[in-house]
Formats: structure tokens, C-alpha cells, sequence
């Protein structure tokens, strides 16, 4: 059976994300995807999905979404959380880290402070345009979030009472990782050196195609500031004639001609996604067996994150999974025994 999530409210750098559409680079055709793909994987984890399905990423403003159709399991992951107002009257907060099943007619009003996703059981089943249904705006990929809108997904047939909590899944701390190049050798020695020993400011000017930082203006050997041409990914960090840095994100062109000073290892690229306008990064140099290795502690990362999960109580009451998890045995005492 259908069911769906009524828009009534459409935020704003509010998106539907998968895993992206890898495959179609060579006809000009961006990866996109979401900025943060542990976040995304957490959500669906919740929501009982595969870590690639389809959810909503929230940037900014948090969308206001109503259940149609069906029950509807939804969960959240990052900065995102909010309230639900059932369709009898009642309301009920709806923590971060957390999934519920909203019933036909309970309104959710989300909240972030930062980037977060939100998960539906069955992931969201809006029309696949190249084997994604990733949104990328700027070619009209997708579908938009917009007032007035639907969101389609399966209807949950589960327990209607369903709830899992778990523990908030966190980056590690620490600089920036990049390889550095491809085009390290147009820039100077001083340049080189004071793009790892600075610290770099987050510029208001970024999106989903990437960010720009401000900082010491890093010089380019004569010549070296243009180059013929070639492929850009995500994680690239190109360097104008200007000196400041722009990183390249999830929506980013397939081809620049700007030189590559170093590029972003995978596993730190969804860091950058955390960063808000005013924030300082620093950059360290690995090689490929390091970026190698932050890849496994990052997989071993989320299977820890996994195991946290849990039954949330239930309103007025311990989740049967709990009471049952529980040596109560061990505890009783005899009807007749005395204190």
C-alpha cells in the first residue's frame, strides 16, 4: 500500500539524496548525492532501510511534512530534530537519533541547527532519473521539495508503536585530510607550505557545488595559475588566480581549469558538510594508504554507532524489548518473605 509525506512547509536547502548517480560523469552529468553519506546511512539504519535509500537532506530550514495515504516509519540523523502534532491534537517532541511511525494526518514541524536527514521505512520513491533519485537542481534532476508537494514511500506495516533511539554518530575532530595534487607543482614552495601551516576561514559563498575559504593568498609559479582543462571531482581543491582556495562538493562540474593544490580523502569530505560560514579548517597531507585506513576506522566507526541502537520507551511505559532484555528473575522475592 502507497503512502506518502504531504509538504506543508519546504524549508529551505531542503533536497531528496541518495547515494548519488555515479556512471554518467563523461556526458557532464555531476555525481550529487549526499554531502554527508554516513548521516544519510544513519538515518536509514534507523528507519530499517539499506544506507543508500533515498531521504531528505536538511541544509538550512526544516520542511513541515504531514503522513497521507498510510502510516509512515521516519527517522532523523544529525542537527535535525522536532515535534509532532498527532492528528487527534496530541503533540510529542521527536528527538534527533531517533525513528517513530507517524499515523495518516500527524503533522512533524522539523527543527536543525546544522545538516540532518530524514529516513522513511521503505525510503522515499520519488521518480529515478539516471539510476538516482538524487536532486540536482541546477540541471532539474529530481524532484524539488515545494509547498504543496508529496513525497511518495511505502506504507509501514510494522508494529505502529515502533521506536528505536540511538547514540548520536560524530566525526572525528581533527584537520582536513588531503593528497595533494594533481597540479601541486603549480604553486610555489611558500604557497605550498602555507596551505597546510594556515588555518583557512569557511566564506559565505557555498552550496551544494562546494565552498570557498579565505586566507593567505597562495601564489601559483608563473603560468601555473590556468591549466588545459580536465576532470574535477568531489573533494578537489582548486586554486584561481586569486590565491583562495574553493573545495568542490557533492554537486560539483565535471571538468575545471583551475590547478588542484590537493584533494580531500573520502572519508573527511562529509566533515566539510558541518562547516558554517565564519568556521576554520586546517588541511593535513596523507598518502593513499592513510586515506586507505581513515576508510576502515570510518566503517568501523558506524558498526560501533550500530550497536547503540535501542527500543525507545514508549509513552506511559518500558519497550517490551527492554522488560523482556532485563533479569527481573534475579530481583523477585516471596510473597510470605518479610523486609
Amino acid at each position: 500500500m502507497s503512502a506518502g509525506l504531504d509538504i506543508l512547509a519546504a524549508g529551505l536547502g531542503v533536497s531528496v539524496q541518495d547515494a548519488g548517480r555515479p556512471g554518467h560523469r563523461s556526458i557532464g552529468v555531476p555525481l550529487s548525492g549526499a554531502l554527508d553519506p554516513l548521516l544519510l546511512a544513519a538515518a536509514n539504519h534507523l528507519a530499517g532501510n539499506g544506507p543508500e535509500v533515498a531521504g531528505l537532506e536538511v541544509l538550512l530550514a526544516a520542511p513541515t511534512l504531514r503522513a497521507a495515504g498510510g502510516p509512515v516509519c521516519v527517522a532523523l540523523a544529525g542537527e535535525l530534530a522536532g515535534r509532532i502534532a498527532g492528528a487527534g491534537g496530541d503533540i510529542r517532541p521527536l528527538a534527533a537519533w531517533s525513528a517513530v511511525v507517524l499515523q495518516p494526518g500527524d503533522t512533524l514541524q522539523l527543527g536543525a541547527r546544522g545538516i540532518g536527514y530524514l529516513a522513511v521505512g521503505g525510503g522515499l520513491l520519488t521518480p529515478p532519473v539516471l539510476g538516482s533519485r538524487s536532486s540536482y537542481a541546477r540541471a532539474g534532476l529530481g524532484v524539488s521539495v515545494v509547498a504543496g508537494g508529496l513525497l511518495p514511500c511505502a506504507s509501514f506495516a510494522g508494529d505502529p508503536q515502533h521506536a528505536l533511539v540511538a547514540a548520536p554518530l560524530r566525526h572525528p575532530d581533527g584537520p582536513i585530510r588531503v593528497i595533494p595534487g594533481p597540479q601541486a607543482d603549480h604553486f610555489t614552495p611558500a604557497a605550498l607550505a602555507a596551505f597546510y601551516a594556515q588555518p583557512w576561514t569557511l566564506s559565505p559563498a557555498r552550496d551544494r557545488m562546494g565552498l570557498r575559504l579565505a586566507g593567505p593568498r597562495l601564489a601559483h609559479v608563473p603560468g601555473g595559475a590556468d591549466i588545459v582543462s580536465d576532470g574535477v571531482t568531489p573533494g578537489a581543491i582548486q586554486v584561481p588566480a586569486d590565491g583562495q582556495p574553493i573545495v568542490l562538493l557533492a554537486d560539483c562540474q565535471t571538468v575545471g581549469g583551475y590547478p588542484k593544490i590537493a584533494t580531500v580523502i573520502r572519508a573527511d569530505l562529509p566533515c566539510l558538510a558541518h562547516l558554517v560560514p565564519g568556521a576554520e579548517v586546517r588541511f593535513a597531507a596523507v598518502d593513499a594508504s592513510q586515506a586507505a585506513a581513515a576508510r576502515a576506522a570510518q566503517a568501523r566507526l558506524f558498526a560501533d554507532w550500530r550497536a547503540s541502537l535501542r527500543p525507545a520507551a514508549r509513552p506511559g511505559g518500558i519497550a517490551t524489548e527492554q522488560l523482556l532484555a532485563a533479569n527481573l528473575a534475579g530481583a523477585a522475592l516471596r510473597g510470605d518473605e518479610e523486609d
